[in-house]
């Protein structure tokens, strides 16, 4: 027999598998980082998808190194963010730059200025995989 204690530890278990499963749900935020979906729509190319958001970094927040599953096109709204693309050289960009990082490049940026940064992140990617993928 089912105890009321034993259905709440399977709702609970339900809606964190669900969390879970969402893409691009492992994009916890990180401190003084704020990511804001702003438009996600399906592509003409069976299986993916583009997802487009704008991501807030507080002076001196960063976000650790990770990959997508589909390319990554960054324009620099405001500030100064430095980007750590692997393979390449670290690379310091500002209002009105632009970065293209390729599918499954592991990759970090850093507000490296002394004010509130934003970049618009363009994704497209496979439908159905977590937009973020954290890299230990």
């Amino acid at each position: 027999m089912k105890t009321p204690k034993n259905i709440f530890a399977g709702i609970i278990t339900v809606i964190a598998l669900a969390v879970f499963a969402i893409p691009g749900s492992v994009m916890a935020q990180q401190p003084g980082i704020k990511r804001a979906i702003l438009q996600q729509h399906d592509l003409s190319i069976a299986g993916h998808e583009t997802v487009q958001a704008r991501i807030d970094f507080a002076p001196g927040a960063a976000f650790g190194k990770h990959t997508h599953p589909g390319e990554e096109i960054i324009y620099v709204l405001e500030g100064l963010i430095e980007y750590d693309v692997e393979g390449k050289p670290s690379v310091t960009l500002k209002a009105g730059e632009v970065l293209f990082v390729p599918a499954g490049v592991a990759h970090a940026a850093k507000n490296v200025g002394k004010t509130n940064a934003q970049e618009l992140g363009t994704y497209v990617v496979v439908k159905g995989k977590p937009l973020v993928t954290l890299v230990k």
